[in-house]
């Protein structure tokens, strides 16, 4: 099983160190940052799990780049890091989205349980998929093949089975189609069109044997984006 990476956005040498031996020694990889400008290049085409972000650093300030990480990964677990009173930062940054922080100094015990805590409940923790079970047959995500109950078989191209993938692992969530761009495709959304995420939600209901008129698999979720449906779901 692949480790999860997480991304240290840290000026402190010591501290840093400190936070990627910890996160290391607990299973996880690491990617380390020591500045705004090499931070923000990172955060936004570097490919990792969760951010632990220092709002105070050299060359630019830590909420542009938390800015940066929800426009371009809106459900990327982010954990940032204060120093004690700074409780207006703090502010600011849970109201720009970060989903916990640690005040310095903190134990490894904490930072560990605060990581561990955010990654559980992130959206963006998905489960490993091979096969996804669809009401006329199975994909075989593997083989990017759709195989149906009648004994036909139809192929998706590889954009659209990391599509059905990314979907499937993240039942019954509305995923927006920046997300899917990004997390998808690693492509930045900012000025892209996002039409292009529907034409290949059209062509992969039809491979999928989906009514468009009324999708039971694929749903659409207005002003939002799409939705895998679990079970429960209804169009």
């Amino acid at each position: 099983m692949a480790k999860q990476q997480v991304l240290v956005i840290e000026d402190d040498a010591a501290i840093r160190q400190g936070i990627v031996d910890a996160l290391q020694f607990d299973g996880y990889g690491t990617i380390e940052a020591a500045n705004c400008a090499e931070g923000l290049e990172k955060a936004v085409s570097f490919t990792y799990d969760l951010l632990l972000l220092d709002l105070v650093l050299p060359r630019g300030d830590g909420l542009d780049i938390l800015k940066a990480v929800r426009e371009t990964r809106p459900a990327l677990p982010v954990v940032i890091l204060t120093a004690r009173g700074e409780e207006s930062d703090r502010v600011r940054g849970l109201r720009l989205g970060a989903d916990d922080y640690v005040v310095k100094p903190f134990s490894v015990k904490e930072l560990l349980a605060r990581v561990q805590a955010v990654l559980r409940r992130s959206p963006e923790r998905p489960r490993k998929l091979s096969k996804v079970k669809i009401p006329a047959g199975l994909v075989d995500l593997s083989r990017s093949e759709v195989r149906f109950d009648d004994g036909t078989r139809t192929e998706l191209s590889e954009s659209e089975t990391k599509l059905l993938e990314y979907l499937a692992s993240n039942p019954g969530r509305a995923v927006s189609r920046e997300e899917i761009l990004s997390r998808v495709w690693r492509m930045n959304p900012r000025g892209i069109e996002t039409r292009t995420i529907d034409m290949h939600v059209v062509r992969l209901r039809e491979k999928l044997r989906d009514d468009p008129a009324r999708p039971a698999i694929i749903l659409t979720v207005r002003g939002k984006g799409y939705m895998f449906a679990s079970p429960g779901e209804t169009p």
